[in-house]
Formats: structure tokens, sequence, C-alpha cells
């Protein structure tokens, strides 16, 4: 038979981030106790509040499985005389088990002969050990900060104030310090703040909205987008529908109440993600739109409580909102003052990093990367020095020292207004970008430019003096960053001579790195081949493709990537394992062999001959599709040597005796071998057999 499982934890209000990676601790942590403990189970659903963490158990299996121990004892010759009879080894071993002599069995291991005895053990009532898992489930919640209450050894986000902890209805009897389980939950603090019981997850989750809570998260959610979208109808408006904001505020509330409030016209003069800004981290207000995506004087907020005067609750809001948009006025009109041109100078001021200069001097590399950069990749050249020259002026204004958030979104829109081209006012912005493993890209050229050259500044910085992510840290965000650069320069197909920049990029440093220039510039093309691998990886790209090509040659991002894209698909064909056995059997044969010039006066075999005469009819079309970077081409003209190859090595003595004889054969091979490997590695596929 099976069960449900109910757990609710009641607690003081947790802090809204802390809610959604508590319950997926929760989740986890009870799931694994579970199996440890042989429970089987169909589902675990979760739920919470400010107040509560919670979930549900369905399907879950009304006793333990059924188990069978294997104990090994002393070897056979020990346990039995000559005679058979058994000894006080033997006797000791089945007494410590509480089994009789007769039971023992005999089992052969890589030691010898030993005896063993087989045990069944019976399951135990689920209920019994419920009490266990749950506490050790509930005590293992991850949280960011957690705390300890009046003379409390249990460590926990907010002191915990009841519990519910009920199997088929019954109760699961255990106390977490001086709180002790029951079957009553608590209703809304401040709309219905009494207990009341509950038998299941249906009647909890019934009784629950009943008392104005609202225990999905989920459900939560979707009430407030569907009434704050009916509030921005109302003002012909369309909600400025914001997912982070929507999990923040969901998680602050238990029942939520939608007001729609408004603000003076006069603020909508302010940049745009100012406002949005304003009312979104300080106020947790969503921002409401026209249908050209503008913003309307309104926004929409998100009660924890239902009053029965609504306007006393949306004046208040709207004074606090008013309060804030002034000082965003006050700041915008002091910035307006000082152009982002005449606060380069005073970057001198900001300290970068102490040991790599100020950001003055990280904006001048920057600009002279990103000026090579343009060069080698056809970019607008003016546009970019203009741009990395002003990226991070508008660190000093008022409004980014206000709302962090808005670096480079304050620069754009500072920019506009001071007349510079929508290019740079663009790439002020974008030059961030991308913001998280998965996050937007630059969208235009000038801006992925820029943004390469801010990334690779900081990495190669970073790792000239010692700054190198470990398998637990990374505090400068350097994977993220490098990344970064893969990602934009694949989406933007820009072909970059990696090694160039970043010898470019460690010279600009000018003697502030404190690592050997050569270590430095070997790590950090390993750091981002490395990154290159793991994104591939994840992308489903076969793991010995990406390894082929990139220990083949890795110096183009872009040009790394067509050619494993080529190897991933001519992989999908029927013969494609058979030519790359063929190519790793090539590749093996010549790791250690010199590229040679072939001498064709020294081919003596017809096999050799022909394979000479095939590849002398291939190698200059391969060579010329490698260089077009037509790589599905080159593999195919490359695959005509198959044949020629294989009747070589089933004909031709390679390590014949004589030297020369050798020695041209192997560079025939070797010559053969640096063909396709423009496109591969063949000796690090895998291949069958």
């Amino acid at each position: 038979m099976s069960g449900e499982l109910l757990l609710e934890i009641g607690t003081e209000e947790i802090p809204a981030r802390f809610l959604s990676p508590a319950l997926a601790g929760l989740k986890e942590r009870i799931g694994s106790e579970l199996a440890v403990h042989r429970i089987s189970f169909d589902t675990i659903v979760t739920m919470g509040t400010p107040r509560r963490l919670g979930l549900c158990v369905t399907g879950m299996s009304e006793k333990q499985e059924d188990t069978e121990v294997e104990s090994v004892g002393p070897p056979v010759n020990a346990a039995f005389d000559s005679q058979g009879n058994p000894t006080k080894a033997a006797h000791g071993f089945a007494t410590r088990h509480g089994v009789s002599v007769s039971d023992l069995e005999t089992v052969e291991t890589k030691k010898g002969t030993y005896i063993r005895i087989k045990k069944k053990i019976e399951g135990r009532e689920s209920i019994d050990l419920l009490p266990d898992i749950l506490v050790k489930g509930i005590t293992a919640v991850p949280f960011p900060k957690s705390m300890r209450w009046g003379n409390s050894e249990i460590r926990f986000a907010r002191p915990i104030q009841w519990m519910v902890a009920l199997f088929n209805g019954k109760v699961i009897p255990f106390k977490l310090e001086d709180t002790a389980t029951s079957n009553f939950s608590r209703g809304h603090r401040f709309l219905h703040n009494v207990p009341f019981p509950v038998q299941d997850y249906q009647s909890y989750v019934r009784l629950a909205e009943e008392h104005y809570v609202i225990p999905d998260i989920e459900k939560r959610k979707e009430i407030i987008k569907q009434n704050a979208r009916k509030l921005a109808q109302e003002v012909n408006g369309t909600l400025l529908e914001d997912e982070e904001l929507l999990d923040t505020v969901a998680n602050l509330v238990e029942y939520p109440v939608t007001l729609r409030g408004n603000f003076s016209h006069e603020y909508l003069t302010l940049p745009r993600d100012v406002l949005i800004c304003s009312m979104k981290e300080h106020q947790k207000y969503f921002a409401v739109a026209d249908s050209a995506g503008g913003l309307l004087p309104y926004f929409v907020v998100v009660s924890n409580n239902k009053t029965p005067d609504a306007q006393v609750v949306i004046k208040g809001n709207e004074r606090v909102l008013s309060a804030r948009l002034a000082d965003a006025r006050f700041f915008f009109d002091e910035d307006r003052k000082v152009s982002l041109a005449h606060r380069v100078d005073n970057l001198k001021q900001v300290v970068y990093q102490a040991r790599l200069g100020s950001m003055f001097d990280k904006v001048s590399r920057m600009q002279k990367l990103a000026t090579s950069l343009a060069n080698e990749v056809d970019g607008d050249r003016d546009t970019v020095q203009r741009a990395s020259y002003l990226c991070k002026a508008d660190l000093l204004t008022e409004m980014v020292g206000e709302f962090p958030s808005l670096q480079g979104s304050v620069g754009r829109d500072y920019a506009l207004l001071e007349g510079e081209s929508p290019e740079v006012a663009t790439a002020l912005c974008e030059h961030y970008l991308p913001t998280s493993g998965k996050g937007k890209l630059p969208a235009s050229l000038s801006s992925s430019i820029v943004s390469i050259a801010d990334k690779t500044d900081a990495i190669v910085g970073c790792f000239g003096i010692g700054l190198i992510p470990t398998g637990v840290a990374d505090p400068h965000a350097l994977r993220r960053q490098a990344l970064g650069i893969i990602n934009i320069v694949v989406e933007q197909s820009l072909h970059i001579d990696l090694p160039a920049l970043i010898k470019e990029s460690i010279l600009l440093f000018d003697g502030r790195l404190t690592r050997d220039p050569d270590d430095v510039h070997d790590d950090v093309v390993e750091f981002i081949r490395t990154r290159f691998h793991h994104l591939l990886t994840s992308r489903e790209c076969d793991y010995d493709v990406i390894d082929a090509v990139t220990t083949a040659k890795f110096t183009d991002i872009m040009d790394a990537y067509e050619r494993i894209m080529s190897l991933q698909e001519a992989k999908k064909q029927p013969d494609f394992q058979k030519l790359a056995t063929t190519f790793k059997r090539v590749a093996n044969i010549t790791a250690s062999s010199p590229l040679e010039t072939i001498d064709p006066s020294l081919l003596q075999e017809q096999a050799e001959k022909d394979l000479y005469d095939t590849y002398q009819g291939v190698a200059a079309e391969v060579r010329r599709l490698v260089d077009c970077r037509d790589y599905s081409s080159a593999l195919e003209h490359c695959a005509i040597l198959k044949p020629s190859v294989d009747r070589f090595f089933d004909e031709v003595l390679v390590m014949c005796d004589d030297q020369d004889t050798r020695r041209n054969r192997l560079s025939l091979l070797t010559n053969i071998s640096a063909l396709f490997r423009n496109i591969a590695d063949f000796s690090k596929m895998v291949t069958e057999g």
C-alpha cells in the first residue's frame, strides 16, 4: 500500500531570496533520506510562503523494502577442521550473527573460499522511521544565512514556530527543541491568524486558502500576473512583466493583493531604465507601458494584506515612490552638469585592482585592445575607440552610485543625450554583456569588440597576478567572462587570433604582471580552451570530437567551432568509424616523426606509389578547402585517401630495414597525417575495436 506524507515548517518571515532554494533543498534532502531508508515514493511537491516551508510526498510505501544482508566470515580452512567439523571460529561467527552453524554457506572470493551468511531483514514501518528522516531533512535545509534563537542549538533561517507532520492523516511524533509536531497549521498573520486542523494535502491547501494563505508559489505568481495585467489594461497599458521581480514578490506574500498607483508625469522625462529600476529595486513595483513600449505614470504593487480601504495603501506607496523618483531626478540633474567625456580623466582616482592600476588604466588598455580587434575583424574603428574610451565613465555618476545595476544603461542614456552616436551609446551598455552564462549577448559588432576587450583584459590581468580560479572559488567571475568571449565570438562569427590577442593584452599591462608572461599566455589560452570544451560538451558535442579539434589547433575560437561542427556532422555518416580508424592509425604511427619532404624516387612498392599519387591528387584541394574553411568538403576529399592508405598498410612494411626507405615511408604518412590534422588530430578520436 502507498501513503501520503505532509510536512509544514512554520517560521517567522523568511527572506524572499531564501525561499525557493530552501524548498529545493528540503525536497532533495527528504528524497535522499527516503531513498537511503529504502522507502519508495512517486512524487514530491513543495509549497512555501514567507512563514512556512512545506512538502507533500505521494505514493509513499508504508514500510521499508525488505533487504538481504551478506556477511563474509573466516576462510573455510579456518572455519572447519580436516574432518569437516566446525571450529570455534565458525561457531563464533554464527553466534555473532544470530544463526546456527548449519546456516553457514561458502563463497568464492579473489582471496579464496570463505564462509558467509545471508540474512533477510524485514522492512520497518515507514511511520516509525519518519521522525528521524524528517529531523535530518529539516535541519539540513540550506540557507545563505542561518541563525539560532534563545538557547536553541538548531540553526535555521528564522525561528521555527510550529510543525505539521502527517503520514496518512496520522501525526508523526517528534520535536525540534521545544517545538513538537501536530496536525495544526496557522492562517495569515494579519487576515486570519488562528490555528486550523489539517488531515491531508488536499484539506491543507483548501483550509490554508480559506485562512488567506496560498501555499503554492506558482499559484501565487499566476494570481499576481493575471491581476496585475488587468490593472494595467484598465489604464490602457500593458504590464511590464519581469520574471525575476515576479519571483521576488510571490515569495514576499502569503495572500497576494495587487493594487495600482500612479506618479507625476514630470518623472517620465527620466531615462526609462532609471524609472523601472527605482520602482523595482527599492519598492518591488511593476511598471506599466503603453503600446509603443513607453512608460505610463502608473505602477502595480503587490501587498500581503487585504484592507477595507485600499486607497490608504495605494497613497502610502505613491508617497514613497514619489520621494524615490525625486531623488532620481536630483541625481539625473546633477549628472547632466558633467559630460561622460569629462568624467573619464577622474577614473584615475578609481582603483580597478590594487596591482593592476586604476579604472583609467583599464580603459586605456581596453581602447588599444579594442582598436586592434576592430582592425582584425573589420569593425568600425572610430566607434570602437570612442565607446571603449567612454564605457566606464558612468561609474562616476550619482545615478550609478545609487543604482549600481544601471551601469552601462546610464552610460547609454547619457551618451545619447550628449549627442554621441547610437552605435557608441549602445556599446556603452552592451559591453557588459553577457552578465550570466546563458545571458543576452551584445547585438552589434562594435559592442562585441569592446566586450571582448573588457573581458580579455580582466582575465589576463587576474592570471598575471596569480588570481586564478580554483575548483571552488572564482571571485572575479573569470569563467563567466571566458564563456562570454566564446559565445560572442561564435554568435558574431568572429575569426580572431586568440594567442595574439592575449599576447597584446599582456604587453599592455606594461610590467604590472607578477608572473612570467609566457606562463600567463599559456595558462589563459588553456583556460579559454577548457571553457570552450565544457560549453560544447554541454551542447551535446562529442567529447572526442572536441578534443581532436582543439588538440590539433586552437588559435581561432570560431575556426575551432566550425571544424567541430563539420566533424560532428561527418561522424553521423555510416562509414565514418572506418575512416576515423584509418586516419587514427596514420596519426598514431607518425606521432613522433618529423614532417619531411617525400622522395618519389625511393618509393618501391606499387601500393606506396599509388598512395603517393592519390595524396598528390587531393592535397592541394584539401588545403584550398581548409583555407576557405569548408571543412565538410575537406573531410570528403580526405576520405579519398582511405582505400589507398588501407592497401598501403596491408602490403607495405613501413618499418623496413633500409633506413632511407623507412624514413621516406614515414614521411609519406606524416604528410598525410599533417593534411587531415588541419581539421583534427584523429589520434584523439574514439573508434570501435
